[in-house]
């Protein structure tokens, strides 16, 4: 590189950096030499730096510049000039989401969209991956005209097998992989180097899906008020998404809603027919049968009056907005399983990705064989077929049994419906979906198989290749606490209900069944449990001694008042002054419940510190026996706090009159904040005793 070739490019960068794009516009004209001069440390060049800063006239300025040259091969070299990473000014732009930028450089020459970066993304594939809806399918339009038979296919992979489908559903752009079902329906049958599909990567996502969320009670009202439509497909870049957007702000379509709502409400009411929907009729069926009508009026009309509240606030507040936002993965999710499974049930339930060499698959069941080859689009059958199935692993499960592990009831339950062979799937494990369940503590979906009394004989009585039953496998804990509940002794308490639970529906000699290792699930469960009881019984410890101490000295303390008599006795009788004052009744009554309350809270916490521990006690016995000591502990403050306040009215009332009462209360406040601070372990311990199944805290697997 000359002297003067430098300078020039320091000059181009430096009016880059400033913002001048009218004199780095004129050195393009002067010198296409700097079309492709790569002026950055990481290799960018002016294209580059006009799309990362969004310029769309510079950037349309800049393209027009490079067009005209001839040979036609020039303008294509400059546009794929690249930085170090090998992404081009389409990369970025496409990354960007900037529909418009994509448009002004993608339709000089549509094969630019097929360009790969270091990773092999093609810009269509980094707007997939980066949620960039209209700037991948202004990309997807430029890339296969309309008289196109086929969607061009290679350009939807990168170097480690996945997809741009996969892409999206990991990122979770539900809308845009919904879009990409619509136009790359092959896509859904596609796996990755490591064998796993679409639907693998919805199965291993609880949280995308309303049997993977927990929501309280009224977020749970909120939550079935909400309207949520499913979304129709978008063919063309910039128009509305059905259901979502109508090309207005989010008050108009709102609104819209809202006159659709009224509208359905109105229609019940004069007695006429809900029609189902159109795309959905099993959804109209379910909601038709399920309520009747005026049920459905009320509901139709809460949701108005939700729909208007979400007018004023614009959409809502915070807390709306993510419940909001909640249900619309959830139903954006669910759209996208049935849209998976109704193109993979144009093939055999016969093939699960476990051979990949061998063509793509419905990835839905084990026992593989070779599938159907797609149709050739405008490469060459070869190439495609290197495309689709580059080396790669192989998945040992099948879907069923990631949703199974993961307790996702929404993909078993459609898989079922629409492949009932998947019930007896297996991994390489021997471990079919009853084993997986039990194995992972997933109730949800271990109660389903329960009902399904078809099964009960064949699925529930099966072994692993390590002889282990369902009651070894509830018997053992792995690493990680699963159970949605805080405290070592609740997990320890909620453990011994699942593998009660499991065993009450297993015949009486399963219990005593030995594995390969030539243990009992009794055995496994003591070895397993050990570090957990012994934490357990720490924590008790711990919380009982704390709570002792506070409830020792209330006993001393109502002891102490219980004795005293406010006022003084009179000397003839012996019977106190103020006996027949309102306030004196309710001194005695709360002195003695305080003293009596306390002093059964300090034995039941000394019952439990000095228990033995053993893995039984944390069932029914210690958790009951601290559940006592908590209400005993709780009544007796109360009532200590109430004969205080009761016993120095007398002295207070005639000269502070109505100020006693407030006094009392910020005088009370400290230990209330006490009891406030206690209430939460109170309450997920009244839920852990009386709840008979446990609830599970759901991660992926």
């Amino acid at each position: 590189m000359d002297q003067r070739e430098s300078t020039n490019k320091k000059v181009l960068f430096s009016c880059a950096m400033k913002g001048e794009w009218g004199r780095v516009i004129e050195m393009y004209k002067e010198d296409s030499t700097f079309h492709k001069a790569r002026i950055t440390r990481s290799g960018h060049t002016a294209l580059h730096i006009a799309v990362s800063d969004g310029k769309e006239d510079v950037v349309r300025q800049m393209v027009d510049v490079i067009k005209p040259q001839q040979p036609q091969e020039e303008p294509i070299k400059a546009l794929r000039t690249h930085n170090n990473r090998n992404n081009t000014a389409l990369h970025l732009a496409a990354s960007m989401g900037n529909a418009t930028m994509c448009h002004i450089i993608a339709s000089v020459e549509r094969t630019l969209v097929d360009d790969r970066n270091a990773d092999g993304e093609t810009p269509l594939f980094l707007a997939a991956l980066h949620g960039r809806k209209q700037a991948f399918l202004c990309l997807h339009s430029i890339r296969n005209p309309p008289n196109t038979d086929s969607p061009f296919y290679v350009n939807c992979r990168r170097n480690d097998g996945d997809t741009i489908l996969h892409s999206a559903i990991n990122g979770d752009h539900f809308d845009l992989a919904l879009q990409i079902i619509h136009l790359y329906k092959d896509l859904a049958n596609w796996v990755n180097e490591k064998g796993l599909s679409p639907l693998h990567l919805l199965a291993s996502k609880p949280c995308a899906f309303k049997s993977g969320s927990r929501l309280g009670r009224m977020e749970t009202i909120i939550y079935h008020c909400m309207y949520v439509e499913e979304l129709q497909p978008q063919t063309l870049p910039g128009a509305a998404k059905h259901g979502d957007s109508h090309g207005y702000p989010d008050n108009y379509n709102t609104s819209w809603n809202v006159f659709k709502l009224i509208r359905k409400a109105v229609d019940v009411v004069l007695g006429k027919p809900c029609e189902a929907n159109a795309e959905d009729p099993e959804a109209g069926a379910q909601a038709s049968s399920l309520f009747p009508a005026n049920y459905r009026t009320c509901c139709h009309l809460i949701k108005f009056f939700y729909l208007v509240l979400l007018i004023i606030l614009g959409k809502g507040s915070d807390q709306l907005r993510k419940i909001y936002r909640k249900k619309e993965i959830h139903t954006r999710s669910a759209q996208i399983v049935k849209q998976l499974l109704h193109y993979a049930s144009s093939y055999e339930y016969e093939d699960d990705g476990s051979h990949p060499e061998e063509g793509y698959s419905t990835t839905l069941s084990q026992d593989a064989t070779p599938a159907t080859s797609v149709k050739p689009t405008t490469t060459s059958t070869e190439d495609k077929k290197d495309e689709q199935n580059p080396k790669r692993g192989a998945i040992t499960e099948t879907a069923i049994l990631v949703a199974a592990k993961n307790g996702v009831m929404e993909i078993i339950e459609k898989i079922l419906e629409l492949f009932p062979v998947a019930i007896h799937d297996l991994n390489e494990d021997k471990k079919n979906i009853v084993l997986l369940a039990v194995e992972h503590r997933q109730p949800h979906v271990y109660q389903f198989l329960l009902k399904k009394n078809i099964y009960k004989e064949s699925l529930f009585h099966q072994v692993d290749k390590h002889g282990n039953s369902v009651l070894h496998l509830a018997a053992t804990l792995r690493d990680y606490k699963p159970w949605l509940i805080p405290g070592e002794a609740l997990q320890m308490q909620w453990e011994l209900k699942w593998y009660k639970f499991v065993n009450e529906p297993m015949p009486p000699d399963f219990f005593g069944r030995y594995n390969l290792n030539n243990e009992t699930p009794d055995d496994i469960f003591s070895r397993t449990h050990k570090d957990l009881v012994k934490s357990a019984a720490e924590w008790l410890n711990k919380t009982s001694e704390s709570c002792s101490v506070v409830a020792a000295l209330i006993a001393t303390v109502a002891f102490a008042t219980a004795a005293t008599v406010p006022g003084g006795v009179k000397q003839e009788t012996g019977h106190p002054t103020l006996e027949y004052e309102p306030g004196f009744q309710l001194f005695a009554i709360s002195s003695l419940v305080a003293l009596g309350f306390s002093i059964t809270a300090v034995v039941m916490f000394l019952s439990i510190m000095t228990s033995r521990f053993q893995e039984q006690n944390f069932n029914k016995d210690l958790p009951r026996k601290l559940l006592v000591g908590l209400t005993s502990l709780f009544i007796s403050i109360a009532s200590m706090l109430v004969s205080f306040c009761a016993g120095h009215f007398f002295v207070l009332k005639d000269q502070l009159h109505y100020v006693a009462l407030p006094i009392y209360l910020v005088t009370c406040l400290p230990v209330t904040l006490f009891v406030l601070a206690q209430f939460p372990l109170y309450f997920d311990l009244l839920w852990a005793t009386f709840k008979h199944v446990p609830q599970r805290s759901y991660r992926t697997s």
